[in-house]
């Protein structure tokens, strides 16, 4: 158990966000077009999300998904054919528009401090695959489809799925799918490692919820270095990783909730974190 206080809940526009103890679920609010990123204020609404959970300690855990069909269909293709918003104007102005648009979600994905669980409803097509490969889970109901479906479009994974989606499932699997632009079902992601598990679709986010909350029930502090962590050792060669793991576990063992967590265990009772 944690005490905590609840923070007050930052404005959004195109999402919904519900607070459950230390567990977050955004829902993607679009099904009118499907959750698309592109032509919605769903970027915006995602990057708001993330930098709320890092600045609020008594968050520990985020749940994504969408309203209606789809997890998220991706770019809007009519704006595609009409050269309209992310997609009009010269070179520079595309690529203006990208950097200032969907390449805000996989940086404010990457920067998320504490665990992200993807509850992949219906289809998860283009961006939207890519937007559920920045999470650190994924759980698919047993009717979803997914697909890295950028070169149909010829088009490339302009929101950085080809750097997320190989560092998940390795070169030649990400290859493939990404050089294919197939679409496939969410046994098939399961096999390949994309999809940790498989859930009728009523089953879908009260398992991504209960396993939100067995993170979040961890201690908060610890918790989030463990994330830093992960992150940190994809990039850091091990001596200098070695060197920041000793720095973070001298500021573990100097916490309240690892003598709370070492006493709890000891004395065989349930644990009270206060997230110092």
């Amino acid at each position: 158990m944690t005490s905590v206080s609840s923070p007050a809940l930052p404005q959004l526009h195109d999402a919904l966000l519900h607070i459950d103890g230390r567990v977050a679920t955004l829902t993607l609010n679009r099904d009118d077009v499907r959750n698309e990123l592109t032509g919605t204020r769903l970027v915006d609404d995602i990057e708001t999300v993330a930098a709320w959970i890092n600045a609020n300690e008594a968050i520990s855990a985020l749940v994504i998904s969408g309203a209606g069909k789809a997890f998220s269909a991706g770019g809007n293709v009519k704006h595609m054919q009409n050269r309209q918003g992310t997609f009009g104007g010269d070179v520079h102005a595309v690529q203006k528009q990208y950097r200032e648009g969907i390449q805000r979600i996989p940086l404010a994905m990457h920067k998320l401090e504490v665990p992200v669980i993807a509850a992949i409803n219906g289809a998860a097509i283009g961006a939207g695959f890519d937007l559920a490969c920045m999470c650190d889970f994924r759980l698919a109901a047993s009717d979803s489809v997914m697909g890295e479906t950028f070169v149909n479009m010829g088009i490339i994974p302009g929101d950085g799925g080809a750097w997320f989606l190989q560092r998940l499932i390795g070169y030649q699997r990400a290859a493939e799918l990404t050089f294919s632009g197939r679409v496939f079902g969410a046994a098939e992601a399961q096999a390949m490692g994309i999809v940790l598990e498989v859930l009728e679709p009523a089953e879908l986010m009260p398992r991504a919820q209960a396993l939100a909350a067995s993170f979040a029930a961890k201690p908060p502090q610890a918790l989030r270095m463990s994330k830093r962590l992960m992150k940190l050792a994809q990039r850091q060669e091990l001596p200098d990783f070695l060197d920041h793991c000793a720095v973070l576990q001298g500021i573990c063992h100097n916490t309240q909730d690892h003598l709370e967590a070492v006493g709890a265990f000891l004395e065989k009772r349930s644990a009270q974190f206060v997230g110092r």
